[in-house]
């Protein structure tokens, strides 16, 4: 080979080896720059000092509205309709006739007794007629015997008595046929009407079995929730509390606790408690179905409340995440009362320990925690 060959093929292989050692120079820098990059953009975890605090929540249950004062009208009395003066739908006032009803035989019956009366007063006066004469009589010695005396005292006491039970017997029938007339027991409105001109309505037998008319009070209504055995520390009498109806989801109403039953259902165990609501307007129905809002606040002692993210609901159990000198300790604790962003926790935990804002499986128990960033709680 020539010596200006030899030369070149040298100097090639001297360039190719230069340029691999600078491109592998080069890799390893970017490289390392990547990773301190990485490292560099690698964000503080966020944590908080553990502090006391009240929950402020509340809890939806439905209830149902219905009507202060509800009464079924029956017929006492076997009769027939006669005249209806109200119908579905009409405002009465208590004490206002509402139907009439007819029964032939009750005019007999009370003849009959008011004869019977008119018969035993004037036996009775008779009788004691009879006596007074001879208790006058007898002022004079040896005219009337003692025996004759008593007797005739003893037949009027008896004739007295046979009087009052013919006044009784009277008064008992014209009350009976008092019930021909069904008046209105308080003002309210007629929900239903069961019968017409005519019909034959009673205590027994055919068309007796449904109600002539069904009279409610709209002016005030009754809310009636019954409270889970968990919540009922949170209501007493004069609670107030909140509900809104499905035909008025916009209209929020208001009403005040006013009786709890002082028991739990046996199956459903939870107490019911009835609101008194004014309903002048007459807005509200009874039947509705209301969501009651229960509030949670006021009767509990202050306990530790945190973000909803720092509860971790792992396979293993409910925990928070607490840092204790630089490593993160998996604290199990148990859940109270939640809203979408705070929760409260109940554990092995104390005032102003340092807890993880985010929880999160990724970081492990006992591993190391090198930045951390110790914000606010909210």
């Amino acid at each position: 080979m020539k010596p200006a060959s030899k030369f070149a093929l040298i100097f090639l292989s001297v360039g190719v080896s230069a340029l691999a050692m600078q491109s592998c120079s080069s890799t390893e820098a970017k490289d390392d720059k990547e990773h301190k990059d990485s490292a560099a953009a690698a964000p503080a975890l966020e944590a908080f000092t553990l502090q006391q605090g009240q929950l402020s929540t509340s809890i939806k249950i439905p209830g149902e509205l219905v009507a202060f004062q509800r009464v079924d009208l029956y017929a006492k009395v076997s009769s027939f309709v006669k005249k209806l003066y109200v119908d579905v739908g009409s405002e009465v006032k208590a004490g206002q006739l509402l139907v009439t009803m007819e029964a032939p035989e009750l005019n007999s019956q009370l003849s009959g007794a008011e004869s019977r009366l008119k018969s035993q007063e004037a036996i009775y006066l008779s009788s004691k007629a009879t006596y007074d004469r001879l208790l006058e009589t007898s002022k004079t010695p040896g005219t009337v015997s003692q025996n004759d005396l008593d007797i005739a005292y003893a037949k009027q006491k008896s004739d007295l008595a046979q009087l009052d039970a013919a006044k009784a017997s009277y008064r008992e029938v014209g009350d009976t046929r008092n019930y021909l007339e069904i008046r209105a027991p308080f003002s309210g409105v007629i929900s239903r009407r069961n019968v017409s001109a005519g019909a034959y309505v009673g205590p027994a037998g055919k068309g007796s079995d449904l109600p002539i008319f069904t009279l409610q009070e709209q002016k005030k209504l009754r809310l009636v929730v019954s409270i889970p055995e968990a919540y009922n520390s949170y209501l007493n009498n004069n609670s107030e509390v909140k509900f809104t109806t499905k035909s008025m989801l916009n209209q929020t109403f208001t009403a005040k606790v006013s009786r709890l039953s002082g028991a739990l259902d046996e199956r459903l165990r939870s107490q019911s408690i009835e609101m008194d609501v004014i309903n002048e307007d007459k807005q509200l129905l009874p039947g509705m179905v209301a969501e009651v809002a229960i509030p949670l606040t006021g009767n509990h002692t202050s306990a530790f409340v945190v973000p909803s993210k720092a509860v971790l609901n792992s396979t293993q159990g409910v925990y928070v995440i607490k840092v204790v000198n630089g490593m993160a300790v998996w604290v199990p604790v148990k859940t109270g009362r939640k809203t979408d962003e705070q929760t409260e926790i109940f554990g092995d935990i104390a005032l102003n320990d340092t807890l993880i804002k985010v929880a999160s499986e990724e970081i492990r128990d006992s591993s190391a925690i090198k930045h951390v960033n110790v914000t606010g709680a909210k």
